[in-house]
């Protein structure tokens, strides 16, 4: 009888009554219209909000697998570092923080750097996952740093970053503070070389990294609404005692100050990158670019030219961008320019004959 009751009821009874797990991502609330989207749907869509087009964080992984050619990738290898030189502790020792960031991102450290190929041209790439300690630049993420611009001048090709960081970690005091100036010197020995150097500037880019690698590329590329600054808009703000504007310090706004070069919705970054790998290395990409796509999808209209289907968008929230065509005339030449204003200034310069003058009063 009590093997009746220990052992065969509780089985019978757990096995009618057994939940499934709900995974705690299965959706993920949009942070800026509180829409919910199904967490498959979100992946598939680049972590981009269909309805609200707001861009999601990545993981550096994640990133590297939608730049490369076919997801494929080689990861450049990284010296090791000291995990914790100063045997910092607040609280929780450095040493336990490492070991956790490490087992939830499945990275040695916030940076990851690979070489790979970029529609047939050889690039070096580097991203920032926000996840290991926001990102934080400390002596590995420095040494990963170097490490790309290293490799990438040993392969002459291009070198992109994927920077998203929270700024020094401060868990390695100076030790973190004298990776801005390593960082800078590699920079340094790109620009010698003559090879682009990309940033992309994704949510959020701020503090150390901001004031070091992350502004001094050829090239300023941001996603649309990302942070980008020094210190923060909430410190500055209580500093100054005075009101904002509004989007101070997002992508747009840096755009409209001259502070950045462009900001690309993902979608396109990755077709915006092979373009300008291609330009600045002088090279032709392998694959031909129809002009009637964009990131590799036909864009139809229906009959009163609006079009029908979207960027990034299952239900059909977000206008689409078509490129448009623009013949040779209408191209910009600044010959034809100047040659506009040296006629229009020769104009003025010539005096009113009799007819034009006005007459004399008497």
């Amino acid at each position: 009888m009590n093997w009746i009751n220990n052992v065969v009821r509780p089985k019978i009874r757990s096995f009618l009554t057994t939940k499934r797990e709900v995974p705690d991502n299965l959706w993920i609330k949009c942070p800026e219209t509180g829409q919910m989207v199904f967490y498959k749907d979100l992946e598939a869509n680049q972590f981009v909000v269909p309805g609200s087009n707001y861009h999601m964080r990545m993981g550096a992984d994640v990133r590297l697998q939608h730049l490369f050619d076919g997801g494929h990738y080689d990861r450049v290898p990284v010296p090791p570092v000291a995990q914790d030189p100063l045997k910092f502790r607040d609280g929780r020792r450095y040493s336990e923080r490492l070991k956790d960031a490490k087992a939830n991102t499945e990275m040695e450290d916030a940076v990851l750097v690979a070489d790979g190929k970029l529609d047939g041209q050889a690039i070096v790439a580097a991203a920032q996952d926000f996840r290991f300690m926001a990102g934080s630049l400390g002596m590995a993420a420095g040494e990963a740093v170097i490490a790309g611009m290293t490799r990438a001048a040993e392969k002459k090709s291009p070198f992109i970053l994927f920077a998203a960081s929270g700024g020094a970690r401060m868990q390695e005091g100076i030790l973190s503070l004298m990776q801005m100036p390593r960082t800078t010197i590699a920079v340094q020995r790109l620009r010698e070389a003559k090879l682009p150097y990309i940033v992309v500037l994704t949510d959020p880019t701020t503090g150390g990294v901001t004031a070091s690698y992350a502004m001094l590329g050829d090239i300023h590329i941001a996603e649309p609404g990302a942070l980008i600054c020094f210190a923060g808009p909430r410190v500055i703000q209580q500093t100054i005692r005075e009101q904002l504007p509004e989007g101070f310090q997002r992508a747009e706004y840096l755009l409209a100050h001259g502070m950045i070069d462009m900001v690309v919705h993902r979608h396109q970054l990755r077709e915006t990158l092979s373009r300008l790998c291609h330009l600045l290395m002088n090279e032709r990409p392998v694959k031909t670019v129809d002009k009637k796509k964009l990131n590799g999808k036909t864009h139809t209209t229906n009959g009163s030219g609006v079009e029908a289907n979207l960027i990034g968008s299952r239900n059909g929230s977000t206008p689409a961008i078509e490129p448009e065509i623009v013949g040779p005339e209408e191209r910009f030449d600044p010959a034809r320019i100047e040659h506009h204003e040296r006629q229009h200034d020769d104009d003025e310069d010539v005096p009113a004959t009799r007819s034009q003058r006005p007459k004399d009063r008497h």
